[in-house]
């Protein structure tokens, strides 16, 4: 009757370890995941700012040969050159001044693309970091059911059941963000 017992307790240890074991096994493939898409968001949005960068020259050398042109058409005007000179300096003006609000609208989107990035990135921080917790408590949950197999002490394995459940807690916090 007593061999009974232990069997009894060691067949619900073996069922809870193998929760556990599956539990960890997603944890770590899902921080994973996460932690891949996390690195792929911080390369996109370090792209997106390298663009932002690329448009923000092309400004700064359209700025420059308006204002080039600005001067000298100043120049134009006290020389007395002639309207019609005067005018397609002023029609090359304009085009650079459209010129740069395109760029500037375009940089705007460009930098908005990349904080979506960066907050994207960021929350896969969070849900990797939340999975990560949960693989090292599921990970000593299932140290500690092994020692209680071992040893044969209940306690033990008592001690693994509420190690694993602060990893299982964990492990849902990565799917849904409730401890943070």
């Amino acid at each position: 009757m007593a061999e009974d017992k232990k069997q009894t307790w060691t067949t619900y240890m073996a069922i809870s370890t193998v929760i556990i074991v599956v539990c960890a096994t997603l944890s770590t493939f899902k921080g994973g995941g996460f932690s891949t898409r996390s690195l792929m968001n911080q390369t996109m949005a370090s792209d997106q700012w390298t663009f932002y960068q690329s448009k923000s020259l092309k400004s700064y050398i359209f700025e420059m040969q308006r204002d080039n042109l600005e001067l000298q058409n100043e120049q134009n005007s006290k020389l007395k050159v002639s309207d019609e000179v005067v005018a397609k300096y002023q029609e090359k003006i304009n085009n650079y001044n459209k010129k740069l609000e395109q760029y500037e609208a375009e940089k705007k989107e460009i930098s908005l693309q990349a904080r979506k990035y960066e907050t994207e990135r960021d929350m896969c921080k969070l849900h990797g970091s939340a999975f990560g917790i949960a693989v090292i408590f599921l990970q000593i949950s299932i140290l500690l059911s092994s020692i209680s197999a071992l040893a044969r002490k209940k306690y033990v394995w008592f001690l693994s059941l509420a190690v694993g459940l602060v990893g299982i807690l964990y492990f849902a916090d990565g799917f849904f963000l409730f401890l943070n």
